[in-house]
């Protein structure tokens, strides 16, 4: 099999996960509704994100979010095809694999960006139905992202000899994310911590 048609179908399996976990969450669950899965630091939190990744609220209102949206899809255009350049140039397999990860997170969250405005009626108060009769809570590129993974590994009052935030309540990790958030993450440290043999393998090559 060709290493194009490996990454394909990579690509296309991070995809799946990514949104089959979203629809799920957005037609079993409503805003707010929370279940735990491992005691109290891994839970299944339910928000939706108008903005950037990791919860960040965006700026500039409708404007803003349709900025952003094309700008997503400028991004994971140009990376998408610098992958296909990449393969081309038979550079090494975890070098694609850190790219196509990148990529996948992008796409992923521009596909809710996209349509999940149009596909899905509002959560807030109930659960949403997917095509409803009366039409989306949205308009095209003004979708919101569905985030759901939540990990408050520590919960508590901080010491207070610590400078500024002592004696403040603190949660770590704050941030509701979802699977392409962490695509993009995960490809980003690897590029960071593996970049220098990826390319010197490549100049061996």
């Amino acid at each position: 099999m060709k290493i194009k048609t490996k990454l394909l179908l990579f690509i296309a399996a991070l995809l799946l996960i990514d949104q089959a976990v979203k629809i799920w969450i957005k037609t079993h669950m409503m805003i707010g509704e929370e279940y735990t899965v491992f005691s109290d630091w891994f839970k299944i939190h339910f928000i939706e994100n108008p903005g950037m990744a990791f919860g960040i609220e965006l700026w500039g209102g409708v404007w803003g979010k349709i900025a952003l949206t094309v700008f997503r899809i400028a991004a994971v255009t140009a990376i998408g095809w610098y992958i296909g350049h990449l393969a081309r140039r038979k550079v090494p397999v975890g070098l694609l694999l850190c790219f196509s990860l990148i990529f996948c997170g992008a796409a992923g969250n521009i596909i809710d960006s996209l349509f999940y405005g149009q596909i899905f009626e509002s959560s807030h108060g109930h659960v949403s139905t997917l095509f409803p009769a009366g039409g989306g809570y949205a308009p095209f590129l003004q979708g919101k992202v569905v985030d759901m993974l939540y990990f408050p590994l520590y919960e508590g009052y901080l010491p207070g000899w610590i400078p500024v935030w002592g004696g403040d309540y603190f949660i770590f990790f704050r941030p509701v994310f979802n699977f392409a958030d962490s695509y993009i993450t995960i490809g980003v440290i690897l590029l960071l911590l593996f970049h220098r043999g990826f390319f010197s393998a490549k100049k061996e090559r």
